[in-house]
């Protein structure tokens, strides 16, 4: 769901959450809305960013991950939650950033953000604010961008992150040889990281792929069905009637505890890998301590991105591995927008009560 500031909306708030209890939220003041800037700084207005289950996961793993730490808030037990989207530069104390700039990047779900750009190129810069250094530098990357039509920017804001983490599922999946399954289990299929992921195996050769299994809720199991990117959709209670001798890997997008028993305890030996990737399912998060089967490893989009953008041999650089990004971007939305079966909507919302 993009949103974005309406005019109207007062200067200088952002959106706080209670890290220990997700469901409490609050508005509260901004702390980069006026503070004078210093040399070298930069003042961002946000204009319109996205808000799904991504920022749940962001939310759900904030102190695991230190996604909290992005944009730090007073209050020790509040946080603001990251999110993607697009920002004016507003003020400038900085050589090589200019008023009226476009941005998209990583942004507080508020009303500015006060940057240090760094390494500024034609392309973009980082962020090179203090606090920022030692947190993963693809979060700290800002774009220069050309302003575009409301609903193409929509659907950046809203799919291009979790498509890169997609991508380098794929990537890494297809890099392991697929841990020898022949079948791929995906939870939280309606989840969009999980279908982008789909999509991405679905575009390989039948011959060179496993079988690719969503694993839904009921009312998710037609929706899904008609994406055509999955093999097949079934159901979570329904799980244990798939072939427990079937090699297979389980790529967990949901978080869930329970869930994950039962497919180590359906599969154990025949698990080759298990990865942790979100938690969709945020209230049901547990370890995987005690589980039968390969203990689930956390899979790290940046790792994965920083080792594939290591000049060649070792990786294919960075240019080479934005060139594959965009290449199955456009793959992407050719599926999204497909005249045979356009699927993707945009529900929008202005003003940050409304988040």
């Amino acid at each position: 769901m993009p949103a974005r500031h309406s005019q109207e909306d007062t200067l200088g708030e952002r959106v706080e959450i209670r890290r220990d209890d997700l469901h409490t939220t609050r508005l509260a003041r901004d702390p980069h809305a006026d503070r004078s800037l210093d040399a070298g700084q930069a003042r961002l207005r946000v204009g319109r960013f996205a808000l799904s289950a991504n920022n749940v996961t962001y939310a759900a793993f904030g102190s695991a991950m230190k996604y909290w730490q992005f944009f730090p808030v007073e209050a020790p037990d509040w946080g603001c939650v990251p999110v993607w989207g697009y920002a004016d530069v507003t003020e400038s104390a900085c050589d090589g950033l200019t008023v009226g700039e476009r941005l998209y990047g990583y942004l507080p779900m508020g009303s500015h953000l006060i940057v240090q750009p760094a390494r500024i190129g034609r392309s973009g810069f980082s962020d090179g604010t203090e606090h920022r250094a030692a947190l993963p530098a693809v979060y700290n990357r800002y774009e220069r961008v050309q302003a575009a039509p409301d609903a193409e920017e929509g659907v950046r804001a809203l799919l291009r992150p979790l498509f890169t983490t997609s991508f380098l599922i794929d990537d890494f999946l297809a890099e392991n040889g697929f841990f020898g399954a022949s079948q791929l289990l995906l939870s939280s299929a309606s989840s969009k990281t999980a279908w982008g992921t789909a999509i991405c195996l679905a575009h390989r050769a039948p011959a060179r792929r496993p079988r690719i299994v969503g694993l839904t809720s009921d009312p998710h199991v037609e929706t899904m069905a008609l994406l055509g990117c999955f093999d097949e959709i079934r159901p979570y209670r329904s799980l244990e009637q798939l072939d427990s001798g079937t090699p297979s890997v389980y790529v967990d997008f949901c978080g869930d505890a329970g869930l994950r028993r039962r497919i180590h305890e359906h599969w154990h030996e025949h698990l080759g890998h298990s990865a942790a990737v979100g938690g969709t399912h945020w209230t049901e998060l547990g370890t995987g301590a005690g589980l039968p089967g390969p203990r689930p490893t956390l899979f790290f989009a940046p790792s994965q991105a920083a080792a594939r953008a290591a000049a060649p041999p070792a990786g294919w650089g960075a240019d080479g591995l934005q060139d594959r990004v965009e290449s199955a971007w456009a793959t992407m939305l050719a599926h999204a927008h497909g005249p045979s079966n356009p699927w993707l909507q945009l529900d929008e919302v202005s003003g940050l009560a409304a988040c």
